[in-house]
């Protein structure tokens, strides 16, 4: 299992590809505040609930200087009909590999209607204008997340 995030530590860097195949890396954010988020699968009820939440609310994290990343184990091309399917303008980048996901302590075992699993843990991870990790939020629920990210960021 992988070895959760805390405040203070380095946000490891990541290369991923965006829903058009595009490159969108950790570095190219550099100076402003990251909203990392990684949710199971796209086109899936709660994790539609909580991209259509960060897209209701990007104006805001955006003005509060917050770029928002979603990071899931689909491939671009599922990416490109979720974004299309909800109309979604948040960042969403495809980690198949899951090695991301693993970096930030975001794949693992979980319990899941009682039995425990191994997969996407629902997590966010806050990363600040230096690279550094601010949040670290394991667990989370789909539904009210984003509120209270954005309560606990002072937005």
């Amino acid at each position: 299992m992988s070895e959760r995030l805390k405040p203070g530590d380095t946000a490891p860097a990541f290369t991923l590809p965006d829903a058009d195949g595009n490159e969108v890396s950790l570095a190219d954010h550099k100076g402003r505040k990251v909203i990392v988020y990684f949710y199971p699968a796209a086109l899936t009820p709660g994790c539609t609930k909580q991209a259509c939440d960060f897209t209701d609310n990007l104006d805001l994290l955006a003005n509060a200087g917050y770029d928002v990343i979603g990071v899931s184990p689909d491939k671009p091309e599922k990416l490109a009909k979720f974004r299309e399917a909800e109309n979604l303008k948040v960042t969403l980048v495809g980690d198949p590999a899951k090695e991301t996901l693993e970096a930030y302590g975001a794949f693992g075992e979980k319990k899941l209607y009682g039995k425990v699993v191994t997969g996407v843990i629902r997590s966010t991870v806050v990363v600040d204008e230096d690279g550094k990790v601010e949040h670290a939020f394991y667990n989370v629920k789909a539904t009210g997340h984003v509120a209270k990210i954005i309560r606990d960021l002072g937005v």
